[in-house]
């Protein structure tokens, strides 16, 4: 059987490592990181050169593995799923660059943003570029579902964005409201990631929507993690700033929860610093103790080890292998992250 380790116990979540998955893919993603090489060049040289800045801006890539774990679990022994992957992987470095023109944001993994170098336009186009560069990608495999599914994720993402954006600043938003976002925005590409992979092998219906629930409610765990992360976190660990989306009066389930669970001048607070932009020196530091007064960063990260736990139940159909083994230890590292 394959090593499961269990979420009730934070010293071996702690010790859960992405390593295992690293080993079994390494062949294919060398040859997934040399496809973006050669896809990310144009005779227009911002494009490789912005392009470059965030490829190699020390990403784990976690989404193009999922799809050639995926694949590799389900006996694929083909060429498309490197197509695929790096698809998934220039959709997600699209998305990147978009965000951070919409976040307005400086810091990404720990470097400047192509927006803060480049400027806004030249990031949102060369993101414009890459998602180009996917779909013709898809388009080669030759497999019109697998075109279907991430196309269909690529909707669904910039629907996320402008939900995310209509949330922006709204201390109003529900739990329910920002989990929309967050699987929108996250869990779906996680979703079509894994699900392709099954795809191309040419599984039976079941294990394709199994590898889209697991890779769904990964995606979710990431964010809500991520989430928490960002008022309890450090730099280091984080690739930005922490406090960013507090900066940036960003609503997430941190914040929801602390604003609903508070008395009125809590929730006054709330409004003056996300929804009025009105921030002091000692604001982040406030927030950081509603936010445990309420227990909000702790139950963030509870939901994030329930649906690590859904994530893993989804791949009970598949038979022991080593690949399932460490598509289960990528549960509970990114749980861990919070530990």
């Amino acid at each position: 059987m394959g090593v499961v380790v269990p979420f009730d116990s934070k010293d071996n979540a702690s010790a859960a490592s992405i390593d295992p998955l690293l080993q079994l893919v390494k062949a294919d993603m060398d040859r997934v990181n040399q496809a973006i090489l050669v896809r990310a060049k144009s005779h227009v040289d911002l494009i490789p050169e912005l392009a470059h800045h965030l490829i190699n801006s020390g990403g784990k890539r976690l989404r193009p593995m999922l799809t050639i774990a995926a694949a590799q679990m389900c006996g694929y022994d083909g060429e498309a799923h490197i197509k695929l992957a790096t698809s998934v992987e220039f959709m997600h470095t699209a998305t990147l660059l978009h965000d951070d023109v919409v976040d307005e944001s400086d810091l990404r993994r720990g470097k400047k943003t192509a927006r803060l170098i480049w400027g806004n336009q030249a990031s949102v186009l060369v993101g414009d570029y890459l998602l180009g560069q996917a779909f013709k990608m898809m388009v080669e495999t030759g497999s019109l579902e697998a075109l279907r599914i991430l196309s269909d994720a690529s909707s669904v993402i910039a629907e996320g964005e402008v939900l995310q954006l209509a949330a922006a600043n709204n201390t109003a938003t529900t739990e329910d409201a920002y989990m929309q976002v967050i699987d929108a925005k996250t869990a779906a590409l996680f979703a079509a990631a894994a699900e392709v992979g099954g795809v191309v092998a040419d599984r039976p219906e079941e294990e394709k929507a199994a590898l889209a629930s697991y890779g769904r409610n990964l995606g979710i765990a990431f964010q809500l993690v991520d989430d928490a992360l960002d008022y309890s976190g450090k730099e280091a660990e984080i690739g930005k700033n922490v406090g960013d989306d507090f900066r940036e009066g960003k609503i997430t389930l941190p914040v929801v929860l602390s604003y609903r669970r508070g008395d009125d001048i809590e929730r006054k607070f709330w409004k003056r610093t996300l929804e009025e932009g009105d921030q002091t020196a000692d604001d982040l530091k406030y927030a950081v103790k509603l936010m445990e007064k309420h227990n909000a960063i702790s139950e963030t990260k509870d939901r994030a080890r329930h649906y690590g736990t859904i994530a893993r139940d989804a791949l009970d159909i598949f038979p022991d292998s080593a690949h399932k083994s460490a598509l289960l230890e990528v549960i509970d590292f990114c749980v861990a992250r919070v530990f």
